[in-house]
């Protein structure tokens, strides 16, 4: 983590977002906090061990100053505390500087993505869309794509949608017969209903699910915002049903929570390119902080898998959605 030294014996300071802030008791009966501290370059077991009855517990997500003493626990770095308070805005910090976020900003890809939207030549479909962005616009800035796996991060969900939007577009220039339009609605719509499923803070990241996520997820809560959207917009029938159709089955199988199997092209396609972003995505996170030469931990979402990193590979690269 990115804590400034300011003294001898390993004292340092600086800025964390509180993951965890947890009581606890020592077995000789003593009280402390137990946190885990976090910022875009890792994460930290914190202790305070000086706890009195008024000490503050401090919710997830909450930005902190803390000063302390590194030391090492099990070799891994642990933060002994001596003082930790809530960020102010004297401070002149954003949380935004201290969470996992998108390589792009909120903004840039909101934009590209709206003037993709601008391009469709079916009025309905770019009505549809547009409804959908608008209405949303505010939360889809900072949102993640996940609460654990691929695109868990600030900005995630855009920079995904965008991913599909890029890689439809190409896939379209392949294959001219495709409904463009269709596939790139399905593409910037078809994790819109994650705004719903996550209880997101304005970190941008997820810390658990809602009820409506529990029970219905996203995939049919987005079929459900196509069609209150569509009624109002009054498109036809065909059109909702084929654009619901998208959203409802592009995690290809109901085992990965499809309601139907794709039955349309675009439906496939769509499909096909979503699993293939976050496929990349999870592999690339496996891979990319090893040595040339080493494999990856088995990765569960991916098979249990364990994944080479070969030297040819260059992750400094961004990833390309300009």
């Amino acid at each position: 983590m990115n804590f400034k030294r300011i003294g001898a014996n390993d004292l340092v300071e600086g800025f964390a977002v509180v993951k965890s802030c947890d009581k606890k008791t020592t077995q000789r009966g003593a009280t402390y906090l137990d946190l885990m501290l976090s910022d875009k370059e890792g994460s930290m077991n914190a202790k305070l061990w000086d706890y009195k009855e008024d000490t503050e517990l401090f919710e997830a997500n909450t930005l902190v100053k803390v000063r302390g003493q590194l030391t090492q626990f099990n070799g891994a770095d642990q933060l002994r505390i001596e003082r930790i308070r809530k960020a102010v805005e004297a401070d002149g910090v954003n949380i935004a500087d201290y969470v996992p976020s998108a390589e792009y900003t909120g903004e840039f890809m909101l934009s590209e993505i709206k003037k993709v939207v601008s391009s469709f030549s079916d009025g309905d479909l770019k009505a549809l869309t547009e409804y959908i962005i608008n209405d949303n616009e505010q939360r889809l800035l900072y949102f993640p794509a996940a609460f654990k796996l691929h695109h868990a991060f600030r900005g995630g969900l855009l920079m995904h949608t965008l991913s599909l939007v890029r890689i439809a577009q190409r896939v379209c220039e392949v294959y001219p017969f495709v409904n463009r339009d269709l596939l790139l609605c399905g593409a910037i719509l078809h994790d819109i209903a994650k705004l719903d499923e996550f209880n997101v803070s304005d970190t941008g990241i997820a810390s658990g699910y809602t009820v409506e996520g529990e029970l219905l997820g996203h995939l049919v809560m987005g079929a459900m915002k196509i069609e209150k959207a569509a009624e109002e917009l009054k498109i036809p029938k065909e059109k909702t049903v084929l654009v619901e159709h998208m959203l409802i089955s592009h995690h290809g199988v109901p085992e990965y929570g499809a309601a139907v199997r794709p039955r349309t092209l675009e439906a496939e396609l769509l499909s096909q390119i979503d699993l293939m972003d976050a496929t990349v995505f999870e592999i690339v996170s496996a891979v990319s902080p090893l040595a040339p030469g080493d494999f990856s931990s088995r990765q569960w979402a991916l098979d249990d898998r364990r994944f080479y990193r070969h030297e040819y590979e260059n992750f400094e690269e961004k990833t390309k959605l300009d």
